[in-house]
């Protein structure tokens, strides 16, 4: 795989749960972490004393961050009003020369800030409110 541009890592929203999905504007990093919990299932016969886990078993999550610069869009408001609330809509997180991961998230964090001298900029963090598909690109 060839090196990629960091700005074609995407974060997509459903604006209005009809499945067109569009770009969040503005952003200008976006990260996505893939977590699963372990289960211990040591026990006195384990081999060696080594700690053994239970494959398939054990909670599974993404989260998803951004940052970037604010921009009066369709998204941005449609991303307000989903914080606000309280929705899980459908997410895209398109990364590229890999695959498309889809699902429902919960925005958990969104954060404006500002300084006298600069652009206004926001953060926005996301986690996965369901089972989540991948589609290979």
């Amino acid at each position: 795989m060839a090196v990629q541009n960091g700005k074609d890592l995407l974060l997509k929203v459903d604006l209005s749960d009809d499945g067109q999905f569009e770009t969040v504007a503005g952003l200008r990093a976006t990260r996505i972490s893939f977590n699963a919990e372990s289960v211990d299932v040591t026990s006195l016969a384990s081999e060696g004393g080594w700690r053994e886990l239970l494959g398939g078993a054990g909670v599974k999550s993404a989260s998803v961050s951004g940052s970037g610069v604010f921009r009066d869009a369709a998204t941005d408001e449609r991303v307000r009003g989903i914080f606000f609330a309280g929705e899980t809509p459908d997410f895209q997180v398109v990364i590229p020369d890999f695959g498309l991961i889809a699902g429902r998230f919960l925005i958990t964090s969104l954060e404006y800030s500002g300084t006298h001298n600069g652009e206004a900029t926001w953060q926005i963090a996301l986690a996965s409110a369901g089972a989540l598909s991948f589609t290979a690109l």
